[in-house]
């Protein structure tokens, strides 16, 4: 599916191929809540990285998150949280570990998108307590990320959610017994 995206402003305008264009992934983890998730998690989606189009590069600007975790050095992330420098949008989330996928935000895109089969909730250790998550729904698939890999482990929860994204796309997606879910 080509999917179309901007800015809130208006100086960025990108597109791009999805071949599993579901907003089904929320995640809780205090970077995503801080820096675009304004309901208490931020939802992307998978998108190739060779059909990116962007329209206003001037105007994007790119954080690395700074990543704590007790008992080791504070270091900047490898990923690259793109964003307007004039509105501050966030706009998609770029790894190098995998430069054949961007993660645009659901929020920075204007295609209507389908609605996903279920959701998957990641870093829920990490979500305020005025966040409040539906388990009830049958389309809910709840998980937790243990906080003890949470913040060494950036590059197998990339994997995972390359792994749930292949596995949407070819409409399998279930748990899987992720040893890093609980």
């Amino acid at each position: 599916m080509q999917l179309e995206g901007s800015c809130h402003c208006g100086a960025v305008h990108f597109s791009l191929h999805s071949a599993t264009p579901y907003p089904y992934q929320r995640c809780y983890c205090s970077i995503c809540r801080k820096t675009q998730g304004g309901g208490g998690y931020a939802v992307n989606i998978g998108g190739d990285a060779n059909t990116m189009k962007i329209k206003g590069k001037d105007d994007i600007s790119i954080y690395h998150a700074v990543m704590r975790q007790d008992g080791t050095r504070t270091h900047a992330s490898g990923a690259e949280r793109h964003f307007c420098r004039r509105c501050g949008s966030a706009l998609w989330l770029f790894d190098p570990e995998w430069p054949e996928l961007i993660h645009p935000f659901a929020s920075a895109i204007d295609t209507p998108l389908p609605v996903p089969p279920e959701h998957t909730h990641l870093m829920l250790d990490f979500k305020p307590d005025w966040v409040e998550v539906d388990t009830s729904k049958k389309r809910q698939a709840v998980r937790r990320i243990s906080k003890r890999i949470a913040g060494g482990m950036a590059s197998t929860i990339g994997r995972h959610r390359r792994v749930i994204t292949l596995q949407i796309k070819n409409g399998l997606h279930r748990d899987r017994g992720n040893p890093f879910i609980k």
